[in-house]
């Protein structure tokens, strides 16, 4: 099986996967287009976490979905078409077409922004929601 059919396989967002493998084999390349089709079957950006071990790999995520999604907004419908394929493995129809060109304003537009963090900012985050619950003072400090 080539790599890019295993990198396919593990960003389907119906699919249930583990992703372990060595530095600069593509596990953020495979988890930024699982976010990518996410967004692209009607998934909200609100409703999209991202979780990463490190500040590094949660900024170069959000850079590369940015990153494609903005040039998606912009680039011609032969490179829309091709960009597309490459993700999912199919032909893409205009509906999918309109839907992938309207993501990025739709990533904008978002309060807060998508979700894209570190594990310990994530749990930074609830605890700073519910302190209480979990037994913090609520003005505690990491």
């Amino acid at each position: 099986m080539d790599i890019n059919k295993q990198q396919r396989l593990a960003s389907d967002p119906f699919a249930s996967v583990w992703v372990a493998a060595s530095a600069g084999s593509g596990k953020t390349k495979v988890l930024t287009d699982r976010v990518l089709n996410l967004l692209l079957i009607n998934g909200r950006p609100e409703k999209i976490l991202c979780l990463t071990y490190t500040k590094a790999a949660a900024a170069e995520m959000s850079n590369r979905v940015n990153k494609i999604l903005k040039q998606w907004a912009v680039c011609s419908e032969t490179e829309l078409v091709k960009s597309l394929e490459n993700l999912t493995g199919e032909v893409p129809d205009s509906d999918y077409l309109t839907r992938a060109r309207r993501l990025f304003a739709s990533v904008l537009e978002t309060p807060g922004g998508m979700k894209i963090m570190t594990i310990h900012g994530f749990c930074q985050t609830v605890l700073n929601r519910f302190p209480l619950e979990a037994g913090v003072p609520p003005d505690f400090d990491i």
